[in-house]
């Protein structure tokens, strides 16, 4: 594994603004106002149920650009700022972007007896693989944030050479679930735990109404839930084979997984991220060198931005695909993973 250190690539703070929690909550006072329109579009899963997308362009009109898949977070869309920030990044950088919205996350409850979680990398999967079926081969990237920079982290290590990635991102992630979900129970921590657990309790109370009998708790036990910890345990383990939610974080941690990675992947961490403890940070020693981990001293959770208070900066905007361009903007690279004739 690559420590990433050099100067040109770290974070500053904007001025006054270092504190995690307010890292944490400006992108959403920052990126407002989402400059960019999506071409919306629903994907159907092998079991009938579906995904939502939302593409930075018609994705008929470009097939040929290199292409950007972002997996957003917990409860997290389109609409989350570090998503369609970046998808508006990537348009002007003449890639392809698309959310892959998780089941039940586009704005309309999906179907069956399930939802999403941590370590559910079957949907994913199938997506890259309809991707490059449908649309052709050309060099394709994911960003996962939080939970979907986790989901990530599982997928390319489960799959190592053999993923249909070229290169990935992974940022916010809980590599570690069990500590990562102590840590929201502590201290002002417990502000985010509240408000994402509302947000789960609001979208699983909308899939009850829609689909009764597709949770395997009833409207009076999902109110009754207080911590984010009872909600997988009653719903996350119990709707997906786990045993509790114990079972859950320990099989879908992706940490124990990266040692499997084999296609080039950089993963951002911020050392004050309130969502996240120490281990999160993996050890040297245990990641293959196509791995890059950058830890900043600030950033919060999904954060980042730099610049003044006149004009912010959202650095995973420059970041991202500074890194990415290795593989999304080089001819030589992109020719030697297709060879001759297929379309860039």
């Amino acid at each position: 594994m690559n420590f990433d250190g050099s100067l040109e690539n770290t974070f500053r703070p904007l001025a006054g603004m270092s504190n995690a929690h307010l890292q944490t909550i400006l992108p959403r006072l920052v990126r407002r106002r989402i400059a960019l329109q999506p071409h919306w579009q629903r994907l159907t899963l092998p079991d009938s149920d579906f995904v939502d997308l939302a593409w930075s362009e018609d994705p008929a009109q470009a097939s040929h650009k290199p292409r950007v898949v972002l997996f957003h977070g917990l409860e997290g869309s389109f609409h989350s700022p570090y998503a369609h920030g970046l998808l508006q990044a990537c348009r002007q950088r003449g890639w392809l972007g698309v959310v892959m919205h998780f089941r039940g996350c586009g704005g309309e409850p999906n179907r069956l007896e399930r939802i999403y979680h941590s370590g559910e990398t079957e949907d994913a999967s199938y997506f890259l693989r309809w991707l490059r079926e449908t649309w052709g081969t050309v060099a394709t990237a994911a960003v996962g944030f939080s939970l979907g920079g986790n989901m990530l982290g599982c997928l390319m290590g489960q799959q190592g050479d053999s993923c249909l990635l070229d290169a990935g991102v992974i940022v916010s992630a809980p590599l570690m679930l069990e500590p990562c979900s102590q840590r929201l129970e502590q201290g002002f921590s417990r502000v985010y735990q509240r408000y994402l657990l509302n947000l789960l309790k609001q979208n699983a109370t909308r899939k009850l109404h829609a689909w009764p009998g597709t949770l395997p708790v009833d409207l009076t036990q999902l109110k009754a839930l207080k911590r984010l910890r009872e909600f997988d345990d009653a719903i996350t383990a119990r709707a997906h084979g786990f045993v509790d939610a114990t079972d859950y974080y320990r099989r879908c941690s992706a940490l124990p997984l990266l040692s499997g990675v084999r296609k080039p992947l950089l993963i951002i961490h911020a050392k004050d991220d309130p969502f996240m403890t120490d281990e999160v940070i993996p050890a040297t020693e245990r990641l293959p060198d196509c791995v890059t981990y950058q830890l900043t001293q600030h950033g919060g959770h999904v954060g980042f931005v730099g610049g003044t208070l006149r004009r912010p900066q959202m650095w995973l905007e420059q970041r991202i695909p500074q890194w990415l361009s290795t593989w999304l903007d080089n001819d030589d690279y992109s020719l030697e993973r297709t060879g001759p004739g297929h379309a860039r």
